[in-house]
């Protein structure tokens, strides 16, 4: 009975850990159904849209022309690198509202460093 529960406990714990990676365009189609699962959803922070006067930093990431609202909910330091235009990773979960609450943010290096570091390391 003892094995059986802790069977149960780790199954239901690997189900709650696991999250999906989508991209804004697949987010945004998907009509509510990923509503409630755990997401890792990458995009581009939308130039003007940070805004760190609410209780919780609020931004706007998206991909060509479909855009989600993400509400910063986690306790972590938000990265140095998290600026308008650079890409992020966010994880967490959409709520009924369509607003991506995120527990963490990841940002990526900007392309000017990766073309900047390219020029510096190819031999002249």
């Amino acid at each position: 009975m003892v094995a059986a529960a802790l069977v149960w406990l780790g199954i239901v714990g690997f189900q709650e850990s696991k999250s999906y990676y989508v991209t804004v365009d697949e987010y945004a189609s998907s009509k509510g159904t990923l509503e409630g699962k755990t997401l890792k959803l990458a995009g581009e922070v939308v130039p003007g849209s940070i805004d760190r006067t609410k209780p919780q930093l609020e931004f706007v990431i998206g991909n060509q022309d479909k855009k989600i609202r993400v509400q910063y909910i986690g306790k972590e330091i938000i990265p140095d690198t998290f600026k308008d235009g650079t890409k992020a990773l966010v994880e967490g979960k959409a709520t009924p509202e369509g607003i991506f609450q995120a527990n963490h943010i990841e940002a990526k290096c900007a392309s000017k460093y990766e073309v900047e570091y390219e020029k510096r390391s190819s031999p002249q």
